[in-house]
């Protein structure tokens, strides 16, 4: 699953608040077995979520009325043969350059096939 998102606040604009969302996420995920990449943009989330249908579908409704986001957009939501992502969360670095690499000038602009496009350059990273 992959999903966009406006920032509320302060989320994501600080390092401190960065890792307090990594850090729960991560323990949250590896309970679930869920595994997922988490880019912040100029104000704009961009996330990647692999795992269970079930437990993307309890997460996703818990990312939904969560008031840290704005104007969700689920991207793309199917099956995948194998997990591209190991970790149970981490932060995708120089999104900048990853945008830049794809033609886009922000997050909020992404379709499905550009954001698979950007994990597909990640994971080669």
């Amino acid at each position: 699953m992959i999903y966009a998102s406006e920032a509320v606040g302060a989320t994501g604009a600080s390092t401190l608040s960065i890792a307090q969302i990594l850090g729960v996420s991560e323990r949250n995920n590896r309970r679930d077995h869920i595994s997922g990449c988490l880019m912040f943009h100029d104000g704009h989330i961009l996330q990647v979520l692999e795992g269970a249908r079930a437990d993307l579908d309890r997460l996703m409704r818990k990312i939904l009325v969560d008031p840290r986001h704005a104007g969700v957009r689920v991207l793309s939501d199917m099956p995948i043969a194998e997990r591209w992502i190991e970790q149970p969360m981490f932060l995708c670095g120089d999104p900048a350059s990853l945008l830049e690499r794809t033609g886009l000038p922000c997050i909020s602009c992404l379709t499905a096939t550009e954001a698979e496009a950007m994990l597909e350059i990640r994971k080669a990273a």
